[in-house]
C-alpha cells in the first residue's frame, strides 16, 4: 500500500491519509509543537489525545543540546521517553542552527556553531542531523537544510539552495544506512526533503523539480513566514506546490494563523505546524470561531461564559472566562495550561472541519465562511471605534 493515499481533491486542496509505522495521519493536519518533547504550558501526552492531536513535533537541535539524543536512544527512543504512541515529526535543527546559534560557519561539510545553552562548540551536517533523528526514532525525519532569510539577495539564495540539494542527497544516503542497522530505534523512519529559494519563484521551482526526482517520503516548503508578506508567501505556494508530487504529502513549515492554514490547504498543503496556538495561549490570547480574544481584558472580569459556547475542550467544559482571567492575572500555571489546551483543541478541530468539508466537496464555501466569522471581532471593534 502506498504510504500516502490521496482520497479527494477540490481544486488543488487535498484530502489524504498518510500511513506510518506509528499510525495513520489524516490530512490536512496540524502538528502540535513540543519542541523539547513537551508542549509548553504543562500539557501532557494524555492531554494531547484528549484534544485530538494526531502528530507531535519535536526538535533535533534542542533535544541534542539539552538532555541529548544518545540518552534518549538508550531509554528506547522519543516515543517511549515521552509516552506517546502516535506519529512524531522531528525538525532537522537546520532552522535553529541558523536562527539561534549566533556565531556560525557554514561549510560544504556542514555548520560549525556555538550552543545557545552553554556556548560549547558543535558541528552539525546532514549525517549528524540524520544520526540524531535516528537516535530519537521519530516517525518522520526532516532533511538538514540551510534556511536563508526570505528577503536575502538572489546570488546568496542560489548558492544556498544548491548546497541544500547536495546536503539532501547526503541525508537520503545516511538515512538508508541508519535504517539498515541492527540497533536502530525505528528502521521505518521516513525522510522529508525541504524546498528552499526565498521569494524567487524560478529558484523555488527548479529546486522543487530537482528534489521531486529524489522520490522522498514527503516534501516541505521551508523558509517562509520569516520576514516576507502573506501575499509573497501565498505567491510562493502558488508557484511551487504544482511542481511537488501530488501523490506525496506536502508540509508548510512553521505556518501559521488559522487564515494561513486555510490559504495553505487551498494551495495543496497537507501538513502544518506553528507555535502560535501555544504561545498565544500562554499570554491569554485564545481563538474562537468569531476571532481571537484577549482574556486579560477587563470586560471578561465577570464573564461566566466559557471561552467559546459549544467548545468541547477541557477548559470550556469546566471553567469560565472570568476564572481563567483570574488565574492568568494571578500568574497561576493552570491559567496558561487551560488557554493552551483550548487553542490546540481549536486548531485540531478546525483541521477536522477542513477534512470533512473536503470530503463533502464544499471546502471553498467553508473557507469563506470561516474567514468571515473569524473576522467578526475585528469588524465589531471597527464599528465601536467608528
Amino acid at each position: 500500500m502506498a504510504k500516502y493515499e490521496l482520497l479527494k481533491q477540490e481544486g488543488r486542496a487535498k484530502r489524504g491519509v498518510f500511513h506510518t509505522i506509528h499510525g495513520d495521519i489524516q490530512t490536512p493536519v496540524f502538528m502540535n509543537v513540543g519542541t523539547v518533547a513537551a508542549i509548553k504550558g504543562a500539557v501532557s501526552t494524555n492531554d494531547l489525545k484528549n484534544i485530538k492531536c494526531q502528530v507531535e513535533l519535536s526538535n533535533t537541535y534542542h533535544l541534542h543540546v539539552r538532555t541529548g539524543d544518545k540518552l534518549i536512544k538508550e531509554v528506547g527512543g522519543l516515543h517511549k521517553f515521552m509516552n506517546w504512541d502516535r506519529p512524531i515529526l522531528t525538525d532537522s535543527g537546520g532552522f535553529q542552527v541558523f536562527s539561534l546559534a549566533g556565531l556560525r560557519k557554514i561549510k560544504e561539510e556542514g555548520v560549525y556553531f556555538n550552543s545557545h545553552i552553554d556556548g560549547r562548540k558543535i558541528f552539525m551536517g546532514p549525517e549528524e542531523s540524520m544520526q540524531i533523528q535516528s537516535n530519537l526514532g521519530s516517525t518522520i525525519a526532516m532533511a538538514f537544510d540551510e534556511c536563508p532569510p526570505a528577503l536575502a539577495e538572489r546570488r546568496y539564495v542560489s548558492d544556498s539552495v544548491a548546497r541544500t540539494t547536495r546536503w539532501l542527497e547526503r541525508c537520503k544516503k545516511e538515512m538508508a544506512r541508519l535504517n539498515s542497522l541492527e540497533d536502530t530505534v525505528n528502521k521505518e523512519q521516513l525522510l522529508f526533503g525541504i524546498n528552499q529559494g526565498a521569494v524567487y519563484d524560478d529558484i523555488r521551482i527548479d529546486h522543487a523539480k530537482r528534489i521531486s526526482e529524489m522520490d522522498l517520503d514527503g516534501y516541505a516548503v521551508g523558509g517562509l513566514a520569516v520576514g516576507e508578506s502573506h501575499e509573497q508567501m501565498y505567491g510562493v505556494l502558488d508557484a511551487v506546490v504544482p511542481h511537488l508530487p501530488v501523490n506525496k504529502p506536502t508540509y508548510l513549515m512553521g505556518v501559521g494563523t488559522p487564515a494561513n492554514i486555510l490559504e495553505g490547504v487551498e494551495r495543496g498543503i497537507d501538513f502544518f505546524d506553528c507555535v502560535y496556538p501555544s504561545r498565544n495561549g500562554r499570554h491569554g490570547h485564545v481563538y474562537t470561531n468569531q476571532g481571537k480574544i484577549n482574556l486579560f481584558n477587563k470586560k471578561y472580569e465577570k464573564d461566566m461564559r466559557p471561552i467559546e459556547e459549544g467548545c468541547g475542550c477541557p477548559a470550556c467544559q469546566s471553567y469560565s472566562r472570568a476564572y481563567i482571567r483570574h488565574l492568568l492575572k494571578a500568574k497561576e500555571m493552570l491559567g496558561m495550561r487551560l488557554c493552551v489546551l483550548h487553542n490546540l483543541y481549536f486548531y485540531n478541530t478546525m483541521m477536522e472541519e477542513i477534512r470533512t468539508s473536503l470530503e463533502e466537496g464544499r471546502f471553498k464555501s467553508y473557507k469563506e465562511e470561516k474567514l468571515y466569522n473569524m473576522g467578526q471581532i475585528n469588524r465589531e471593534k471597527e464599528q465601536e471605534n467608528g
